[in-house]
């Protein structure tokens, strides 16, 4: 029986890598306020012209640099398959951490260092089994394109976003995707007190539709009574939305998750009614927090703004809520939405991404399973959607079916989806290895 956390001594090359690019402070504080990803894509691209391919660097906006490279597969006949990483990362105050953030530090049996998990880890799995393959004289059967892209941890528009609509040429021919949040180990307490390794692949994620609320009344002074206050509309519409419970909407993909998850522990699963599905959650343990989420739609308020004395009633009061959508209920959700906001309040999209859903019974998710389990046997590999979003927003429209694959082997109790931008961010030693042998085996078939 193979074992999950296994050493091969051929896969350390992979903890260096990472290390090596945690070091690269590639902060992107939004805006256009970023650093750093020029002198990271030069690094990727020295090491992927080492592995024998010929990487293009470019950039819509000096400094903010995307590498992209095609490998030539032996069958011309199958489709390419597009293997994206981000190299940018979001802020980190050092004073907050154990270890410095971009010291790449390697204690602990971890890589440490803001980018451990999201999402320079994946990036040097991707370049560890590359320069295997260039020593080894390996060739893929299909194209594999790569591309290591900048601000993905903003709006995309230096990046993902730019790349599809200017540069789409590159990923001619690609009919799959590969990216971050998908493919590490879940524990799921049985009722015996063993635990279940499941092994979660995204195949969707919720839409992005952030929008911006504005109330408009009548200005004056703060000691008169005012019945057309801009701050007060705003704040009622705020609470009816805060306090509406969105409908369960079960998609194709977290419908399979709960039955394979469901059957494996052996409860009985309803996914038809608010009981049935609570129940789910709670058999579930630590692993709900994958689906959770995406259960229903949602709508969270996240800013506020409004006048500029105390005395005074502005004329004007905006907010801004993070609103999530499941594929397939837009135009339901936002037909409520303005429903629960009533006269007095408009909406518009501050940024707007369609959700993302590829097929769930895959050839390519039955491959990511057998890689898997041929390094852990006892893995149950199941589909899920991802409550936020990455670049396969981008790279789906060119008609690419993305999914959320970056193998990882964790440990008991290991905090890995706390750590994604948290504090003292890292990745286990064992967990990279663990990642260079399945997609090894994945990208080689």
């Amino acid at each position: 029986m193979a074992e999950a956390n296994r050493q091969d001594p051929r896969d350390d090359e992979v903890v260096g890598l990472c290390a090596e690019l945690i070091k690269f402070d590639t902060t992107n504080r939004g805006g256009g306020d970023a650093e750093g990803e020029r002198a990271a894509a030069e690094y990727v691209a020295d090491r992927l012209t080492a592995a024998g391919l010929e990487p293009k660097l470019l950039e819509r906006t000096a400094g903010r640099t995307n590498v992209v490279a095609r490998l030539t597969g032996t069958d011309p006949s199958l489709g390419a398959l597009l293997v994206q990483g981000h190299l940018d990362v979001v802020p980190a105050d050092p004073a907050d951490w154990r270890v410095p953030p971009f010291s790449g530090a390697v204690q602990d049996e971890c890589v440490w260092g803001r980018g451990a998990v999201d999402m320079k880890d994946f990036c040097a799995i991707v370049l560890t089994v590359l320069a295997r393959w260039a020593r080894d004289g390996v060739r893929p059967r299909r194209d594999i394109v790569f591309a290591f892209v900048a601000d993905e941890e903003d709006r995309g528009v230096d990046g993902a976003h730019w790349l599809v609509d200017e540069h789409p040429e590159l990923f001619d021919g690609c009919v799959a995707a590969i990216s971050e949040s998908g493919g590490y180990t879940y524990r799921v307490p049985r009722p015996d007190g063993d635990a279940l390794r499941v092994y979660p692949v995204g195949t969707a994620e919720r839409g992005t539709a952030h929008l911006r609320l504005t109330a408009r009344g009548r200005a004056g002074h703060g000691s008169r009574v005012n019945a057309d206050n801009a701050v007060t509309t705003l704040v009622r519409a705020l609470a009816r939305l805060s306090e509406q419970q969105w409908p369960l909407r079960i998609t194709p993909s977290v419908r399979v998750f709960f039955e394979r998850v469901g059957t494996e522990l052996g409860v009985p699963v309803d996914t038809s009614s608010e009981a049935g599905v609570s129940a789910l959650l709670e058999a579930l343990g630590p692993a709900a927090g994958l689906v959770e989420s995406t259960v229903r739609n949602s709508t969270t308020p996240t800013m506020l703004s409004a006048g500029y004395k105390v005395n005074v009633v502005p004329a004007v009061a905006q907010a801004q809520v993070d609103t999530r959508v499941l594929p397939g209920t837009e135009d339901e959700l936002l037909r409520a939405v303005d429903e629960l906001l009533g006269p007095g309040v408009s909406r518009e999209f501050v940024s707007h991404s369609p959700p993302v859903q590829a097929t769930v019974d895959s050839p390519w998710v039955d491959a990511m399973a057998e890689a898997i389990r041929a390094e852990d046997s006892a893995a149950v590999v199941v589909p899920y959607c991802l409550g936020g979003g990455t670049d396969a927003k981008a790279f789906s429209q060119l008609g690419i079916d993305c999914f959320g694959f970056s193998p990882l082997w964790l440990p008991e109790g290991f905090p890995y989806r706390e750590l994604a931008h948290g504090v003292d961010e890292r990745v286990p030693v064992a967990g990279l290895r663990f990642g260079v042998r399945v997609l090894d085996r994945f990208l080689s078939g």
